[in-house]
């Protein structure tokens, strides 16, 4: 989310926020124009510390620091080498996944792993171990970074690899940016014949179904997901969109569909923004209650073989910009969690419990994960991740997540920390049970303690 700067006073506290809009605080925000300041922004630091901060796509606190200072990295940015041999490109640490897409796409490269906005920055990407539609081809972000140059609080750097101080490398994957601030990144990419996707839809009449297909497509799909009804109820419980595919080849695309004889032609589609003003009440449970309906039925029972472009397979909600604003002043919080695999009843038992509260979130998507990283605070594993987008003022919905959390919880789950910003601090480390060895990997590396979030404090993230 956008801060708001004092016309008068660039050095005042400004108001910054996550992508839910919800929970804010007030800090120095600094913009870092080149690779050396933005190593050198911690250690300027006063005694509240500093945490960096990409395009604000996290929704909760993760890249805000009450009272101390937030260093936003989007002006150290640009693709600083493609390697087309080796399939890698070396990217500053703000370059957004937008911009990066212009740039290798028409050379037959697609990012290995993408969330579901392209407006995040490879350096966020990298603090968040982001996670897509693919998750159980090609695992999280981090198993495809072959190197990073991360500046330590003190303004030194040290280039991080897998197997070159691996301790370090994986505590920054998922570490939410408090080992340091990642400079640039060196990420493997991968190959595409053409800039158009294959793609399977169906209509999905409930959770069972839903839950084989999803099982089924995985092992012909490399990109799946779920749009879920989460107010359907009964027999319809779980009624969902699924929409799986992959790159198509050039001979499975029609020359008509080829723009100007170029199968790797990209051109992302323009864009409406939101309004900024929107009555409190548009999100609703009887207006979501009417949209997951529509968008159910218009929905294809069956469509096979449909050419869509990246931008709609992946990146439908960027269409509207600033489309967080949709959900009022008051803002939204996104709820994540992982769902291990043969619990799919406690899955049931999450799905009805919303079902039953009617919590209106138009936005709910169901995939499911392949192999962890080892990353000790990188979210995925095997098993089912379900979200759900609900307005913050929302009826109950304090003690409907905290009830979900425990379920959770309980079968060796967890939430999300990227997503996260109301749980209660004494579950991660039951969530997170290498926690306690990522703080002394931390600690090693900022042993004064420089890098600092509401995040870190809210949870206790360090000790």
């Amino acid at each position: 989310m956008t801060d708001e700067r004092p016309a008068d006073d660039a050095d005042a506290p400004r108001i910054v926020s996550g992508w839910g809009r919800s929970p804010r605080s007030a800090a120095r925000v600094v913009h870092a124009s080149n690779p050396d300041e933005l190593a050198m922004a911690v250690k300027a630091a006063g005694p509240r510390g500093a945490i960096a901060r990409g395009l604000g796509a996290s929704y909760g606190d993760a890249a805000m620091n009450a009272g101390g200072t937030v260093v936003c990295s989007t002006d150290v940015s640009g693709l600083l080498e493609l390697d087309n041999v080796a399939g890698t490109a070396r990217v500053l640490a703000g370059t957004s996944i937008a911009d990066l897409l212009r740039a290798i796409v028409p050379q037959g490269w697609f990012v290995p792993v993408t969330p579901g906005t392209k407006y995040v920055t490879i350096g966020g990407a990298i603090a968040a171990d982001v996670h897509g539609k693919d998750h159980h081809a090609t695992g999280s972000l981090g198993a495809h970074v072959r190197s990073m140059v991360l500046a330590l609080p003190d303004g030194t750097r040290r280039t991080l690899t897998p197997h070159e101080h691996p301790d370090e490398f994986w505590a920054t994957c998922g570490g939410m940016g408090l080992t340091g601030t990642v400079i640039e990144a060196t990420i493997d990419l991968h190959p595409i014949e053409t800039s158009l996707l294959v793609v399977d839809s169906d209509r999905v009449p409930d959770l069972d179904t839903l839950l084989a297909l999803l099982s089924e497509g995985g092992r012909r799909y490399r990109y799946s997901v779920a749009w879920i009804d989460v107010l359907a109820r009964g027999r319809s419980l779980g009624r969902a969109v699924l929409t799986q595919g992959d790159f198509a080849t050039v001979a499975a695309v029609p020359t008509r569909r080829v723009r100007g004889g170029h199968p790797l032609a990209y051109s992302p589609p323009p864009t409406v923004t939101a309004p900024d003003a929107v009555p409190s009440g548009l999100l609703s449970r009887p207006s979501i209650r009417a949209f997951n309906e529509l968008w159910y039925r218009k929905a294809p029972r069956r469509r096979r073989d449909e050419l869509q472009s990246i931008d709609k397979f992946f990146y439908p909600l960027d269409m509207v910009r600033d489309w967080n604003r949709l959900y009022g002043r008051k803002g939204f919080l996104q709820w994540q969690c992982l769902v291990p695999f043969g619990d799919e009843d406690v899955l049931r038992e999450i799905v009805e419990a919303i079902a039953d509260h009617q919590a209106p979130s138009p936005v709910s998507v169901l995939k499911y994960f392949g192999e962890a990283d080892p990353g000790p605070l990188s979210f995925p594993g095997p098993g089912w991740t379900l979200t759900l987008d609900v307005p913050t003022g929302t009826g109950g919905l304090g003690p409907l997540l905290d009830q979900l959390d425990r379920r959770v919880l309980d079968v060796g789950g967890r939430l999300y920390l990227a997503k996260e910003s109301r749980m209660r601090p004494e579950l991660v480390p039951a969530m997170y049970p290498r926690l306690d060895e990522w703080r002394a990997v931390r600690d090693r590396m900022d042993p004064d303690r420089r890098m600092a979030s509401d995040l870190a404090r809210r949870l206790d993230l360090l000790g």
